[in-house]
C-alpha cells in the first residue's frame, strides 16, 4: 500500500493508493482504514489534487498507466507495500482518534471511487478464471493440482502461524461424497496441538471453506466426519474440459521450462544374446521416454551395451583361429552365442589360448586396426540382432557402450585425485563416498579401469557434455547399492545438486516362471529374447483363430492384430505389475481377454471406435458436434466417465513423479470399465427394434465415446502399444 499524506487547512488527510492485498493484509490494513472511516482498500485509488505536490501526482498517474498489467504489477509491489505500510502505522494509529479529525469533503469521493475500483478489480479477476477455463491454450487441464493451489490458498489464509501446512488434495473414493476430498484439517490439528493449540478439526475444515477463493472448479464444499472437506466440482466446467479435450486433442500439461532427459535402458553385453532378463529393462525404458516426450521433455535414450572388456580377448582370438581371412571376408558367424561358448571353453582350458587373449586385450586397447576391425565385426554381429528385438517391440535407442567412454576415464581418475578423493588399497585405487560402506574401484591393481570407472565416466559426460537435468538408470534392483555409491561419489565431487539435477536408479524385479523361479526354458537355460517374441507371436494367432477372426479379417489385418495382441500383451503384463516387484511370465494369463490385461483392453478399444462407424458417424461430424454440442453430463454414468477421462493429466504427473507405470494400466483399466459402465446405461446409438435402422443418435454421448478413445489411444501410445482397427 502506497500511502501519502499532505496538509490540508489544519488537518492531515490520507491519500490511500493501494494494490489488492493478500488474505494475511486484508484483515490488518482493512481494520486500519476502517477505523479512519474507509473501505479495506482492494483496489487503487488515486486523488488528483491541486495541493499534491508534483511527482506525487505524477507517482499516482504512474501507477495509473501500469494498470495495463495490473496482475503483473501487484505481484512485483506487494513486499514493497507491506513495508511502507508497518512504516507509516504509526501515523495512521493517531487518526484513529475523531476527536484528530476534521472532516473531509473528500472522503465520501474516495470511498465511491474505492468501490467502483473494487468491482473493477473482481470484474478482473473473473475474466482471469474465465480465461484459464476456455482460453487455457490446448493443454489439459490438471484439475488435482488446480485444486491443490485453491485450498493451497485457503489453508495458508485459514493458519498463517503454521509453516509449510499439510496440502492432501485426492479424488474421492465414494461418489455420494463428492467428486475431490480435501483431507489437511486434521494433520493440521495435529500440528496446531503440538504448538499447545488445541483446535477441533472439523473448526479449522469451516476456516479453510471461508477462505476459499473465486475459482472455476468448485460448485459447492462440505464437511463430513472429523474434518474432510467434500468437494464438488461444476458440471460447466467439466463439460467444457472436455470439449477442449476433443477439440484439441490430448494434449499434455503446459512445461513449466524445458527439460533435458537421459534415459539408459536395455543395454545387453556384445557377443551374447538378448534374454529374458534384457526384457524388463528394455520395455520400463521406452516407455519412460515415451512418457516424457509426450509432456514436452527434450529425450535422449542410450543403450549402454557392454562393448568393452577382456571378453573381447578371446572373442577375437577365436575368430582369428576360425575365421583367418576375416579382414577381407565377412565372417559367416549364425549363432554368436555358441560362438561365445567356444571361445570361452577354449579360454578356461587351453593355455597358450589364454595368453593369446590377453595380448589381443592389450593390442585392442591400444586401438590397432587389425583388432579395432576385428571388434566392429563382432558388434555388428550383435547389433544385427538386438534390432530383431528392438523391432519387434518398436524400440527406438542410440547406441553408446562402455567403449564410447574409455577416453574420459583417465581424466575422470584423475579429477577424484587431484580433489584427494582417491586412496590406495592393496594396489587398487578406490574412491569412498560420505555414508556409503562400500567403495568404488576406480582403478583395478593391474591400471585398468572397471566399471565403476566407465559408470562415473558415463555420469560425468550425461551431466556436462549432455547437460541433462534429469538421468534415469533403468536396470535390475539387484544393481540399486552400486548406482548409490555412484551417485554418492558423484555429489561428493560436486558434479551435481540432487536439489536441481534428478539422478535415479528405476530398478525392477527379476521375471519368474509359472513354477515362481527364475524363468528358465526346461533344460535350465537363460529364455532366448526373440524365441520368447516368437512363442507370443504363435499364441497370439491362435487365439485370435480360436475366436474366429480369420474368418472376418484380412490376411493383412490378422497380421497386424497378431503382431498387436503378441507384443502388446508381453508389454503389459510386464508394465502393468509394479517394476519394484517379481512377476511371474504366464502367456495364458497375458492372453486372457477378461480382466485387466492387454488383450481385454485392445478389443475394448477396437469396439469403441467402432459405435461411431457403426452409426456412420466421421470424424468431420464428430469435430464439428465438439465445436458446437455441449458434452451433457446429466447421467451420474456421463458424469462417472467425464470426471475419469478429465485425471489423466494427475495420472501422468503421478508417473512423474515416482516412475510407476503401473498406474497408468490401472488408470487404462478403470477407464475401459467406466466406459463399459456407461455405454450399457446410457443409448449412444438408438435403433428401431424391428428393422434395426438408426432412429435417434444422442450426439453428446458419441463425443464421450470419442474423448474416451483418444485418452485409451494415448495410454497405449505410451505404453508402447499398438492397437489396430479391426480385431
Amino acid at each position: 500500500m502506497v500511502v501519502t499524506t499532505h496538509r490540508r487547512w489544519r488537518c492531515r488527510t490520507l491519500t490511500v493508493v493501494s494494490d489488492p492485498p493478500n488474505e494475511e493484509e486484508e484483515s490488518s490494513t482493512g481494520s486500519i482504514l476502517e477505523s479512519c472511516g474507509l473501505l479495506p482498500a482492494v483496489a487503487v485509488c488515486f486523488i488528483s489534487h491541486e495541493s499534491l505536490r508534483p511527482a506525487d501526482r505524477e507517482a499516482s498517474l504512474g501507477c495509473f498507466r501500469k494498470m495495463g498489467d495490473p496482475i503483473t504489477e501487484y505481484t512485483t509491489r506487494l513486499q514493497q507495500q507491506e513495508r511502507e505500510i508497518r512504516s507509516l502505522s504509526a501515523e495512521i494509529e493517531s487518526l484513529k482518534n475523531p476527536q484528530n479529525l476534521s472532516p473531509s469533503p473528500r472522503l465520501d469521493e474516495l470511498r465511491d471511487e474505492n468501490t467502483k475500483l473494487k468491482y473493477r478489480l473482481n470484474i478482473l479477476k473473473r475474466g482471469l478464471q474465465e480465461e484459464r477455463t476456455t482460453h487455457c491454450g490446448k493443454s489439459m487441464m490438471n484439475i488435482n493440482l488446480r485444486l491443490q493451489e485453491i485450498f493451497g490458498e485457503a489453508i495458508r489464509a485459514s493458519c498463517p502461524e503454521l509453516d509449510n501446512p499439510p496440502l492432501s488434495v485426492a479424488p474421492n473414493q465414494q461418489a455420494k461424497f463428492g467428486d475431490y476430498q480435501c483431507n489437511s484439517a486434521m494433520a493440521m490439528a495435529q500440528m496446531l496441538k503440538a504448538r499447545g493449540m488445541k483446535i477441533n478439526p472439523r473448526e479449522i475444515a469451516e476456516k479453510i471453506i471461508q477462505n476459499l477463493p473465486d475459482n472455476e472448479l468448485i460448485q459447492k464444499t462440505e464437511i463430513a466426519g472429523p474434518g474432510f472437506i467434500n468437494i464438488h466440482l461444476k458440471r460447466t466446467i467439466v463439460s467444457k474440459l472436455l470439449s477442449n479435450l476433443l477439440i484439441n486433442g490430448v494434449q499434455p500439461p503446459p512445461l513449466a521450462s524445458p527439460k533435458r532427459v537421459v534415459v539408459d535402458f536395455s543395454s545387453p553385453n556384445i557377443a551374447k544374446e538378448m534374454h529374458v532378463g534384457h526384457l524388463r529393462s528394455t520395455i520400463i525404458g521406452e516407455s519412460m521416454c515415451r512418457l516424457f516426450e509426450f509432456l514436452g521433455y527434450d529425450v535422449v535414450r542410450l543403450n549402454h551395451v557392454g562393448d568393452w572388456g577382456t571378453q573381447f580377448g578371446m572373442l577375437i582370438a577365436h575368430l582369428q583361429d576360425k575365421f583367418p581371412d576375416y579382414q577381407t571376408s565377412s565372417p559367416p558367424i549364425g549363432d554368436l552365442q555358441a560362438f561365445y561358448k567356444e571361445s570361452k571353453k577354449r579360454f578356461d582350458e587351453e593355455e597358450d589360448f589364454k595368453k593369446r587373449a590377453y595380448q589381443c586385450v592389450v593390442r585392442l586397447q591400444s586401438k590397432e586396426p587389425d583388432f579395432i576391425k576385428a571388434w566392429n565385426l563382432i558388434c555388428d554381429v550383435s547389433r544385427r540382432e538386438f534390432q530383431k528385438v528392438y523391432d519387434c517391440l518398436d524400440i527406438q535407442i542410440v547406441e553408446r557402450g562402455e567403449s564410447f567412454y574409455q577416453d574420459m576415464m583417465t581424466k575422470v581418475v584423475k579429477e577424484f585425485e587431484d580433489k584427494g578423493l582417491v586412496e590406495l588399497d592393496e594396489g587398487r585405487k578406490i574412491v569412498f563416498a560420505p555414508g556409503q560402506s562400500i567403495p568404488l574401484t576406480v582403478v583395478k591393481s593391474d591400471g585398468g579401469y572397471t566399471y565403476d570407472t566407465s559408470d562415473l565416466a558415463a555420469l560425468h559426460h550425461r551431466l556436462f557434455t549432455e547437460k541433462a537435468d534429469i538421468i534415469i538408470y533403468v536396470t535390475d534392483s539387484g544393481q540399486a547399492t552400486h548406482f548409490q555409491v555412484v551417485f554418492a561419489a558423484a555429489q561428493m565431487i560436486g558434479w551435481y545438486n540432487p536439489q536441481v539435477t534428478r539422478v535415479e536408479h528405476a530398478g525392477f524385479g527379476v521375471v519368474l516362471g509359472e513354477d515362481k523361479k527364475k524363468f528358465k526354458t526346461r533344460s535350465g537355460d537363460t529364455v532366448r529374447l526373440m524365441d520368447l517374441l516368437e512363442e507370443g507371436l504363435k499364441r497370439a494367432m491362435d487365439k485370435l483363430k480360436e475366436k474366429e477372426r480369420d474368418k472376418v479379417l484380412t490376411p493383412e489385418e490378422l497380421t497386424k492384430a497378431q503382431r498387436s495382441v503378441a507384443f502388446g500383451c508381453i508389454k503389459y503384463a510386464d508394465l502393468s505389475h509394479n517394476r519394484i516387484n517379481d512377476y511371474v511370465f504366464s502367456f495364458d494369463k497375458m492372453l486372457d481377454d477378461r480382466g485387466n490385461t492387454a488383450a481385454y483392453l485392445l478389443y475394448a478399444f477396437t469396439r469403441i471406435r467402432s459405435i461411431a462407424r457403426l452409426a456412420n458417424i466421421d470424424e468431420a461430424t464428430l469435430r464439428k458436434a465438439a465445436e458446437t454440442s455441449e458434452v451433457l453430463l446429466d447421467h451420474e454414468k456421463e458424469w462417472k466417465l467425464g470426471k475419469c477421462i478429465l485425471r489423466f493429466p494427475e495420472i501422468l504427473q503421478k508417473i512423474l513423479d515416482d516412475l510407476l507405470l503401473h498406474t497408468l494400466c490401472d488408470y487404462l483399466y478403470e477407464l475401459a470399465t467406466t466406459f463399459t459402465e456407461f455405454y450399457d446405461s446410457c443409448y449412444c446409438v438408438e435403433k428401431d427394434r424391428q428393422t434395426g435402422e438408426v432412429v435417434k443418435i444422442n450426439m453428446w454421448r458419441m463425443l464421450l465415446c470419442e474423448a474416451t478413445a483418444a485418452i485409451m489411444a494415448k495410454c497405449f501410445d505410451i505404453l508402447g502399444i499398438n492397437p489396430v482397427g479391426r480385431m
